[in-house]
């Protein structure tokens, strides 16, 4: 297995735009809380759970513990966010996919930081989180901010051996 992930890797390495720099070995955690309808809550039972590196089992940062309050809430606002009449789906569709391509842009700015934070959070090698986590997050925004006003019920093709379809 591991083998097979070097490979993804170094594979996913040679076509990169982007060159891996260092990790950084102790990232500045910026937030832990819930976010939900956006903005960063507390959770409402006021409970959090210790995030620990699992390579020395340090704790990396305590992260707010969502209640089925806290859930319910969350899926309201998104149940709410499709609703006729909301900002989401008053906005055209070339918005939202702005939208997206900015969100890819702003990850792709801080990979090195995001790919940090993910190898001190699972312990995977950190080119494999530059390279292929936060890489992949990047290319599905960008794929999806470019369909975003092209939904017309058919199947699309995609890198590799996905399938996707769109339902009109």
């Amino acid at each position: 297995m591991l083998r097979r992930i070097n490979k993804v890797v170094q594979q996913k390495a040679r076509f990169a735009t982007a060159a891996a720099t260092t990790p950084q070995t102790n990232p500045e955690i910026l937030y832990t809380g819930l976010f939900i309808n956006n903005e960063w809550v507390k959770s409402s039972d006021g409970k959090t759970f210790k995030t620990e590196n699992p390579s020395n089992g340090k704790v990396i940062a305590d992260v707010q513990q969502a209640s089925k309050a806290d859930v319910d809430k969350a899926v309201k606002a998104a149940k709410d966010a499709f609703k006729l009449g909301s900002p989401w789906r008053k906005m055209d569709a070339s918005e939202r996919g702005y939208l997206l391509s900015r969100l890819a842009d702003l990850i792709e700015r801080d990979r090195n930081y995001l790919a940090s934070l993910e190898t001190l959070d699972n312990g995977k090698p950190y080119k494999a989180s530059f390279y292929v986590d936060v890489q992949a997050v990047i290319q599905n925004l960008r794929y999806y901010a470019g369909w975003a006003d092209k939904n017309h019920g058919m199947v699309l093709p995609m890198d590799g051996k996905h399938f996707a379809y769109t339902r009109h």
